[in-house]
């Protein structure tokens, strides 16, 4: 069988299937908090989530505590999640060159699939919500969003031997992920609406059986063409002690005042990261309770607004490079955050909630453009001694920093 070498249908899809099922988790968990905190069934209409907006009821007391424990639940099936799928990221990923980026891409599709058949069985058979924490974990082992795209940029940086064409490709995924994951928020609530969250989880599951799929019968992998693939199997315990050790000595011979701005950058890097990530996903329950009382429509469309400002961020990169300086676009992006948070926090309306997104259609700029800035510390000698050590596997890291050289 002719196998191909196009990786983005894969994306479009595994991103789709993804950010369909994100904003119901959240709203899954809320309900059946809910549902067990009142003992009945979470109404839901046209206009309005059930909540209460007298602050003097019992019900209102019981409603902010339901509130909390969804966020203390979410944070820690998130906490369970993100430790072993970080360590699973670095490792695949890092490892590509020399197992082939497919498994970057088979392994978090695997996972996604698990836990969407995990949540369809606990919607439908009411099953309790502690199964959930073993699903996460489960699931980590797989990898996650973050081993998917790091083997999906990885993929096409080994594949395309023409700059240009990398360029293109890596910019078209950058725009299938801010579109398809906005059409998918923005679809979420309807699919809700309609047909309820175990069929919704039923939907994304197949999607996640059609990647699997395509990846495994008819995706090329790119260790054919690897300078590594006729090289002996080596172990894990190789493959880790490769994959730090190249880290290790990136730092170990770089002079003490650039050794420092490689840590600054990278503690901006994901410290701004995790405050990006963290705090978008309290908007949810913030959303469905008072004084907002969103539905479910309500919610899908916010998840797009708010997916969809990559495209403004990605415009803003591509405007700004052009007469700013790099440190200067970062602090636009910081600042453009910093307003829409701050908006956010008295969002007492619909209409003022909805343009919380205004001031933050520059956030996502500062995740590139660290990455850039990163790139230009780093000297194409050293850039040259750390991507060439055998087995360390870092073609899609290379390439990120070669994009933007000094």
């Amino acid at each position: 069988m002719r196998k191909v070498l196009c990786v983005e249908p894969v994306i479009f899809i595994y991103i789709f299937a993804s950010y369909l099922t994100s904003p119901l988790v959240q709203q899954f968990i809320y309900r059946r908090l809910w549902e067990q905190e009142y003992n009945s069934t979470f109404v839901s209409d046209d206009n309005v989530s059930h909540c209460e907006q007298n602050k003097s009821s019992p019900a209102y007391i019981k409603q902010k505590e339901v509130q909390e424990k969804a966020s203390v639940f979410n944070m820690q099936l998130d906490l369970t999640r993100a430790i072993p799928s970080l360590t699973v990221a670095f490792v695949i990923v890092a490892n590509g060159d020399r197992q082939g980026h497919k498994r970057s891409l088979v392994l978090p599709s695997m996972g996604a699939l698990i836990s969407g058949i995990s949540f369809t069985a606990i919607s439908y058979f009411s099953l309790s919500l502690s199964v959930l924490f073993a699903v996460a974990f489960i699931t980590g082992l797989f990898g996650s969003l973050a081993t998917f795209l790091g083997g999906g940029f990885a993929y096409i940086a080994e594949e395309c031997h023409d700059e240009k064409q990398k360029t293109t490709r890596i910019a078209v995924v950058d725009l299938i992920f801010g579109v398809v994951s906005g059409l998918a928020g923005l679809s979420s609530g309807y699919f809700l609406r309609g047909i309820g969250f175990a069929w919704t989880f039923v939907i994304a599951s197949l999607l996640h059986v059609i990647n699997i799929i395509y990846i495994v019968f008819f995706l090329e992998d790119t260790v054919g063409v690897s300078q590594f693939q006729h090289e002996a199997p080596v172990s894990w315990k190789e493959l880790l002690r490769e994959t730090f050790s190249g880290v290790y000595m990136l730092f170990k011979t770089a002079p003490y005042k650039k050794r420092i701005l490689i840590i600054v950058l990278l503690f901006t890097f994901m410290t701004y990261l995790f405050t990006l990530l963290g705090g978008s996903s309290l908007f949810t329950l913030y959303e469905l309770d008072e004084p907002l009382c969103w539905n479910e429509v309500y919610i899908g469309y916010g998840a797009a607004a708010f997916t969809s400002v990559s495209l403004t961020s990605f415009l803003g990169v591509y405007l700004f490079s052009k007469c700013l300086k790099d440190i200067y676009i970062v602090f636009i992006g910081m600042f453009s955050y910093i307003g829409g948070m701050i908006m956010a926090a008295f969002a007492k309306t619909t209409l003022l909630m909805f343009l919380v997104r205004v001031p933050s259609l520059f956030c996502f700029m500062p995740i590139p453009v660290l990455r850039s800035m990163l790139s230009k510390v780093v000297l194409p000698g050293e850039q040259a001694g750390f991507c060439a050590q055998a087995g360390t596997g870092r073609t899609w890291l290379c390439w990120y920093l070669k994009k933007y050289p000094a």
